[in-house]
């Protein structure tokens, strides 16, 4: 047992600076919350970079001392632990929920003054359990840890993982597993849910309240602007417009896409089934849940837009008191989405090939490229990077007619750039990625870690993926294909 004089002197020097402005809002938004007792808590990972990016001192702290920190045995100094109220759709359809297996313990304001939520994954049951256990599987929270860190390597706005701890509990799910809980570290955990709980409940009281705490939040330059809760909406459409633009642009696939995982923040949140492209098709799919291919690869711009409108109907009170025109106002706003996210989407598009200016021909270049991956099965993200390339690999795939008459329209379009080919490919590597968290070399990491405690597979994966777009001798087979490249699943862990 750790000495609990030694524990809170150690928490005085971590420095913690929490505010807990989301526990303020009426308790229709949120219900106290404490994490449950863990058995024997270990600290499995812990994200030193983060901590000092939070301006929080762990060096001073053991790692018994870390483990019973992040495993919710020793709140953090000035912490006020709540569970979140929020709804979904989920798979289209609507149901309230409510963090049934997380609690936010507040936000922390970092030494660069911007305030982070700081939440338990997997701490046990909360008023919102909906008769669920709470908890969470060490494989599921390394799983996360992996690819959070991976897309914020890649630039992609996203969650962050602090920590993740074994807690000596038993999680029955299929079968037996090891209790785990992953720190995560948000923007906030505001989400189009959020906001679908509080209309559901004709409470239109508390959703200005809402708005307003979620504008002040992340939109502050909204705060004074006329009919601003149409502006909001505006913004909002806009951070989701690009965000989803560079998961496609990376072949990310999110698995669930359900409003209560759309983040009003703009970051990548729940990473559950989610899972990297390999062979490009548009209609992938990896999650065991997703039967008739709903969040498949292709269908991630629309799915968006479609959460974006139950957004949308969430602000019509707020919009106008007219309730018709209000309606017309948001559509007309929502209506908005599809140009943006293109225009995004084939910027992104055109940096990855090297194109700086714009011309017309240019999304015709780009969707006959995908035409070609998709039948001769390349892989999406090799192919960037071999494109990438001063000299482009000898393999038989590039050999085909079809391939090179893309090619010869390629080169074609590149000679018309002010730039000189060896910056136009120096530009290329800058944003094509060389290694990506290819799933069998995740699975390889977890099971290594749940079979055997062995986590140095995990921290190597880690280390490959913090700098995506560098490659050498010994990262080289992060770039390899799995054997079974059509036959992944992901599972929610839930």
């Amino acid at each position: 047992m750790v000495n609990e004089n030694k524990e809170i002197s150690d928490q005085d020097q971590i420095g913690w600076r929490f505010e807990n402005t989301y526990s303020r809002l009426p308790d229709s938004f949120y219900s106290p919350a404490q994490p449950a007792t863990a058995k024997s808590p270990q600290l499995a990972i812990l994200n030193r970079q983060l901590a000092d990016d939070l301006g929080l001192n762990l060096k001073s702290i053991s790692p018994e001392a870390a483990a019973s920190l992040f495993a919710g045995q020793n709140l953090p100094k000035g912490s006020q632990p709540i569970a979140q109220a929020y709804a979904g759709h989920q798979f289209g359809g609507f149901t309230m929920l409510g963090d049934g297996r997380a609690i936010l313990l507040g936000e922390h304001r970092s030494p660069d003054g911007n305030l982070f939520d700081i939440q338990l994954k997997g701490a046990g049951r909360t008023p919102f359990s909906r008769g669920g256990d709470g908890y969470a599987a060490l494989g599921p929270m390394l799983r996360e840890y992996i690819i959070s860190e991976a897309m914020f390597a890649l630039g992609i706005p996203t969650t962050r993982s602090l920590a993740v701890v074994t807690t000596g509990e038993t999680v029955y799910r299929q079968t037996r597993l090891q209790g785990a809980i992953l720190t995560r570290v948000a923007a906030s955990h505001i989400r189009v849910g959020t906001f679908e709980y509080i209309a559901a409940r004709g409470d239109e009281t508390n959703l200005r309240v809402l708005a307003d705490y979620t504008i002040n939040r992340h939109y502050p330059e909204l705060a004074d602007t006329p009919n601003r809760y149409l502006e909001f909406f505006r913004a909002v459409l806009d951070r989701q417009a690009a965000l989803i633009a560079r998961w496609q642009l990376v072949g990310f696939i999110h698995g669930v896409m359900n409003t209560d995982n759309m983040a009003i923040s703009g970051e990548t949140i729940d990473y559950g089934p989610c899972a990297f492209m390999n062979t490009y098709r548009a209609d992938t799919v990896f999650s065991s849940i997703d039967h008739a291919g709903r969040y498949a690869y292709r269908n991630q711009p629309a799915i968006a837009q479609w959460n974006l409108a139950r957004f949308g109907e969430t602000l019509i009170p707020l919009i106008d008191p007219e309730q018709e025109k209000a309606i017309a106002i948001a559509t007309e706003v929502l209506g908005e989405y599809p140009a943006l996210f293109q225009e995004y989407w084939l910027d992104g598009m055109r940096a990855k090939l090297g194109m700086q200016s714009a011309e017309a021909d240019d999304l015709e270049l780009v969707q006959s490229l995908q035409a070609w991956m998709e039948k001769s099965k390349a892989d999406f993200t090799n192919t960037f990077r071999d494109l990438s390339a001063d000299e482009l690999p000898a393999k038989d795939q590039y050999a085909g007619q079809d391939f090179l008459e893309w090619y010869t329209k390629w080169q074609q379009r590149l000679s018309r750039e002010s730039r000189s080919i060896a910056l136009i490919k120096a530009g290329m590597r800058l944003v094509n990625p060389a290694v990506i968290p290819r799933n069998h070399r995740v699975e390889e990491a977890l099971a290594a870690a749940e079979d055997h405690g062995d986590l140095s597979v995990l921290h190597r994966l880690l280390e490959v993926l913090a700098t995506p777009n560098e490659v050498d001798v010994s990262s080289r087979k992060y770039q390899e294909l799995p054997s079974d490249n059509g036959s992944y699943r992901t599972f929610c862990g839930t």
